[in-house]
């Protein structure tokens, strides 16, 4: 399993309904083939509370290692990935909702005075709520209470959901600082690297290169070089030989040879692939077939 994606790694899945834009999933890492969901982004936010064990979870340059017990808030088009620690799973609860069941309709005063304001402040991407303050209680007894709710399906429980999404969006309001209008510039670099990402998505079976991207996102090499690990915190060949090592984990499910394999996930090299893919799993190729497959 791997989350679907379009061309700009905006996940394709739908959240709800166009009625009630609302949805709680049940995962865990080792549903997916890497055991961690790949770079991705959509316009709903994701409040994700771990229910067991531990995950590296990346928000835009953000990293937390989140535990049993810990909530992420997750806003409205920030790019983030999941993966385990020391190889252990993780059992998670994400609540995605559209920011509407806040405020209700466009242009409200709801809308344009508390909640825009927090859904495009792209230095916002993310807050760890790990009850390590006072209002973390509050907003984690809500958050279980939405998802009882979704589970049980009572009398008015959709009402009950959207007052207790309200109720959390206070607490958030209450204790958080963000500053929209001094972002633009930020929101623009994401935007880069989302068409980094894009392009990388489209093209990682060929050769690339870093003047490929650079001109693709109409820079010179060194800024993007700087664009990129200022915000993701790894440099863009590292993440460019993670990205062929979990796209080529679909092909490792194939009864065929490890050098096609490397070959259809970009390594000219197969041995090279091989040391690449040590590296990163801890395991060959044909180890990680064996035992996953």
């Amino acid at each position: 399993m791997q989350i679907i994606t379009n061309q700009f790694q905006k996940e394709l899945k739908q959240h709800g309904n166009e009625q009630f834009p609302f949805l709680v999933s049940y995962q865990k890492l080792s549903e997916y083939e890497s055991g961690s969901f790949m770079w991705h982004w959509h316009p709903e936010i994701e409040i994700t509370y771990v229910q067991k064990g531990t995950m590296c979870y990346k928000v835009n340059h953000m990293v937390y290692h989140l535990k049993e017990g810990d909530i992420v808030f997750n806003n409205s088009g920030a790019l983030h990935s999941g993966t385990m620690e020391n190889q252990k799973d993780c059992a998670y609860i994400p609540v995605t909702f559209d920011s509407r069941l806040i405020y209700g309709f466009f242009q409200s005063t709801v809308n344009s005075k508390y909640v825009d304001p927090v859904i495009q402040d792209s230095m916002l991407p993310a807050i760890c709520i790990d009850q390590s303050e006072p209002w973390h209680k509050p907003f984690r007894e809500y958050l279980l209470r939405i998802i009882d709710l979704d589970e049980k399906k009572p009398d008015f429980y959709e009402l009950d959901i959207t007052i207790c999404l309200q109720s959390m969006w206070r607490l958030l309001l209450e204790h958080i600082t963000y500053e929209p209008q001094a972002s633009r510039e930020n929101s623009l670099e994401y935007d880069r690297i989302k068409k980094i990402l894009s392009y990388i998505e489209e093209n990682y079976q060929n050769k690339i290169t870093l003047n490929d991207i650079a001109g693709h996102i109409h820079l010179c090499e060194s800024e993007c070089t700087r664009l990129f690990k200022r915000h993701m915190n790894t440099t863009l060949f590292a993440f460019l030989q993670e990205y062929r090592i979990e796209r080529s984990l679909e092909f490792l499910q194939d009864d065929q040879p490890v050098s096609a394999v490397a070959d259809k996930a970009g390594f000219s090299d197969p041995n090279y692939y091989s040391k690449v893919f040590a590296k990163i799993k801890g395991c060959s190729p044909r180890e990680y077939r064996n035992h996953r497959f």
